[in-house]
C-alpha cells in the first residue's frame, strides 16, 4: 500500500484527488492538508510515501516545503502537482528534490501512474515540460543563466530572499524597515529586470539561482 500525503490549499481539489486516489486497491491518502506548514508538521507522524504538494500556497510553498522534506527525508517520494507551465519553477521544484512534476491539467490516470512511478524511484513529469526542462539544462551547459550580482541591486537580492522563503510584502518591509509599497515597488522592478511575470516566477528564479538561506543584507 502507498501512503500518499496530499497538501494543497483548494478544499475541493484535494477532496477531488483524495476520491480518485481512494479508488486505487494500492494507494492510501493519509492525509489532507492545506499548506506547507501543515505538510512538514505532518509528515512526521503519518509517515508517507509519496508527498503530493501544489506550488502555489498561502505560507509556505511547495518548493520550499519540498526541500525541507528533502532534508529531513532524502528517500521520501515528493510529487509536485500544479498549473504552472513556466520552465522556471519546473527547474526550481527539480533543485528542490521533487521526482515528479505534473500538471494539473492532467488525467486522473496520469496522476495515479506518476505516484507509481515516484513511489519507485522513478522521475514522472508531464510531457509538457520535459522538453522545457531539457531547455534549461542546455541553458545551464552553455552558460546562460544570468548571475544575481550582474543584474539585481543588493536590496533587490535580498528582497528577492525573502520571497523565495514564502514572507508577504508586509513581513519582508518589517525585516528591511521598508514600507510595504516600497517592497511592491522593489518586486516590480526585479520582474522588469529579469523578464518575469509573477511573485512565483520570482521566487522560483531566486531558487534557481542561489539567492536562498544564509543571511539577508539589509
Amino acid at each position: 500500500m502507498i501512503r500518499v500525503l496530499i497538501a494543497d490549499d483548494h478544499h475541493l481539489f484535494r477532496e477531488g484527488l483524495t476520491r480518485i486516489l481512494d479508488d486505487e486497491n494500492d494507494i492510501e491518502v493519509v492525509a489532507s492538508l492545506r499548506s506547507g506548514e501543515e505538510a512538514l508538521a505532518a509528515v512526521g507522524g503519518y509517515r508517507p510515501d509519496v508527498v503530493v504538494l501544489d506550488v502555489n500556497m498561502p505560507g509556505m510553498g511547495g518548493i520550499e516545503a519540498a526541500r525541507r522534506l528533502r532534508e529531513r527525508y532524502p528517500d521520501m517520494g515528493i510529487l509536485m502537482l500544479t498549473v504552472s507551465e513556466d520552465r522556471e519553477t519546473l527547474f526550481a521544484a527539480v533543485q528542490a528534490g521533487v521526482r515528479g512534476y505534473l500538471l494539473k491539467s492532467s488525467t486522473s490516470s496520469e496522476l495515479v501512474d506518476a505516484i507509481h512511478r515516484v513511489h519507485r524511484g522513478e522521475a514522472a513529469i508531464s510531457p509538457a515540460m520535459s522538453a522545457k526542462l531539457l531547455d534549461e539544462f542546455v541553458a545551464l551547459s552553455q552558460g546562460q543563466r544570468q548571475r544575481p550580482e550582474d543584474v539585481l541591486t543588493e536590496r533587490e537580492r535580498a528582497i528577492l530572499r525573502y520571497v523565495a522563503s514564502g514572507m508577504s510584502n508586509k513581513e519582508i518591509g518589517l525585516a528591511l524597515s521598508i514600507s510595504p509599497h516600497t517592497v511592491k515597488a522593489h518586486l516590480r522592478h526585479i520582474l522588469d529586470k529579469l523578464g518575469l511575470r509573477s511573485r512565483t516566477q520570482a521566487a522560483a528564479w531566486a531558487e534557481r539561482h542561489g539567492l536562498t538561506g544564509g543571511n539577508h543584507p539589509s
